[in-house]
């Protein structure tokens, strides 16, 4: 008896939790009803947004709109705050989409409304408008969002993907010009020279040099492709990062841009959208931070250290650009580019840089004997003969072009001749040019062009040149 009474309260209860469940969903199914959208939920001209804020897990950051238009950050008026990037974090505001709309929303928690990932506040005229970004629907590749209107949005366009910023992400940085052409660099640092463009200048037997270094009255070729590498260096300035975004003069010693490394300025020239030539200097000081530059020039002066052999040197590095109050961190990589400005960095690695197709002969003397090769006609239909047999000139072309500098130097020979060309060129500035390899030691040879000592070149590219002499007028190659 007492069994079964137990069994009709068990069902008795059973029957009570479920009428309570099913009533339970329908209210939530009649409180918290889904369905598709698309319409715009947001559009906030960015015009008319007059303060901006947003706190995420990095930090919370400030900023508002002054009668001028210009922006400024709350914390310190100082910063110079990019009106680009307040733009961009707007942007997604001004037509704001959602994918699905909750409607009547009792439990925020659910969508991670409750503790958001990041919480937006604009204020646009006397609107005040916050909105709360929720958990990131896996399902949908959508995050929730509130907009303070008792619903929950699935939105088509995550706004964290911009609100991820921090505060060196709303740095207005300087703008580094478009470098089209620059006429001049000049360099006051490790070296202090002028690096100056001028074409058609008859001072190269090369017509592809444009850049030349101011020795006096004379100018002295240099690599168009390291000079452009330079450029391309300087137009790419990594400027993201920063060690201070406002420094008092007193401070650039900090940074020791005060007394910089390296200065440079770059006279540059490009032509702007309406087709109009715009001209000006780019002026860049580089320095590495004092200490640690005092700690290199003291490692500098150990040989064979422990700490320094096979250790990768870090390299600490700040830049200033113009007259700008930021000290800009740079990259190791932009700070070794910079200082890559002597001449012997941006000067001709080969021996001869001319075109070889421009050769019309070539008189050889090895070894006591003086050989001549001859050519015919122009470029790629040139033919070569030597004691008038068509021969293949190619390796010992390829070997000339591979006449490359190790080192450069002024030293003057002190030993044996290895072998003399003279180059009989079809070049109006230049129609020859005389090429000399002396024995320097057991892996190097003394380079001369023109009766001036120019570079060590590696004994392999001598033995190379030698051996293809010899196959040309031996017939074999000789070890």
């Amino acid at each position: 008896m007492k069994r079964a009474k137990r069994l009709y309260i068990l069902l008795g209860v059973l029957a009570v939790l479920s009428v309570a469940a099913i009533a339970v969903i329908q209210r939530e199914e009649h409180k918290e009803k889904i369905k598709d959208s698309g319409e715009t939920i947001l559009q906030i001209p960015y015009e008319g947004v007059t303060a901006l804020s947003w706190e995420n897990e990095s930090e919370s950051l400030a900023f508002h709109k002054g009668e001028d238009g210009v922006w400024t950050y709350d914390e310190d008026e100082n910063f110079p705050v990019s009106e680009e990037k307040i733009k961009e974090l707007l942007e997604p505001f001004e037509e704001f989409a959602a994918a699905f709309v909750i409607e009547e929303v009792e439990d925020y928690s659910q969508y991670g409304l409750d503790d958001p990932v990041c919480t937006i506040h604009l204020e646009n005229g006397e609107q005040e408008l916050e909105i709360k970004l929720g958990n990131f629907s896996n399902m949908d590749s959508q995050r929730y969002v509130s907009i303070g209107d008792g619903k929950a949005y699935l939105v088509k366009d995550d706004p964290l993907n911009y609100f991820d910023a921090v505060l060196k992400d709303m740095l207005k940085q300087d703008e580094i010009p478009e470098l089209e052409t620059v006429s001049s660099l000049r360099f006051t640092g490790p070296e202090t020279y002028e690096a100056v463009r001028i074409e058609d200048s008859g001072a190269s037997y090369s017509s592809e040099d444009v850049y030349f270094k101011k020795d006096g009255e004379n100018l002295l070729p240099l690599d168009p492709v390291q000079v452009d590498e330079y450029i391309r260096t300087l137009q790419n300035l990594d400027l993201s990062d920063y060690a201070s975004y406002y420094v008092s003069e007193e401070e650039w010693s900090t940074y020791g841009l005060d007394a910089p490394e390296l200065s440079l300025e770059a006279d540059y020239t490009f032509e702007n959208e309406d087709k109009e030539n715009v001209s000006g200097t780019l002026t860049v000081t580089v320095s590495r931070d004092p200490k640690e530059k005092e700690k290199a020039e003291k490692e500098e002066q150990k040989e064979n250290s422990e700490e320094n052999s096979g250790e990768e040197e870090e390299i600490t590095a700040y830049a200033r650009v113009n007259n700008s109050q930021i000290a800009y961190k740079l990259t190791a990589e932009d700070y070794k580019g910079l200082m890559a400005m002597k001449y012997d960095d941006l000067r001709h690695k080969g021996v001869f840089w001319g075109d070889t197709e421009e050769i019309t002969g070539i008189d050889i003397s090895l070894e006591g004997t003086d050989y001549s090769l001859t050519s015919k006609g122009k470029k790629d239909d040139r033919t070569w003969t030597y004691q008038e047999e068509e021969i293949e000139a190619d390796e010992l072309l390829s070997a000339l072009e591979g006449l490359k500098a190790d080192r450069f130097t002024e030293e003057e020979p002190g030993q044996k001749e290895e072998i003399r060309l003279t180059l009989h060129l079809d070049n109006e500035v230049s129609p020859q040019v005389t090429i000399v390899l002396y024995r320097y030691d057991g892996s190097s040879c003394l380079a001369e062009a023109d009766g001036k000592t120019v570079s060590l070149i590696p004994r392999s590219q001598a033995v190379d040149l030698i051996e293809a002499v010899n196959t040309i007028v031996l017939g074999n190659t000789e070890d």
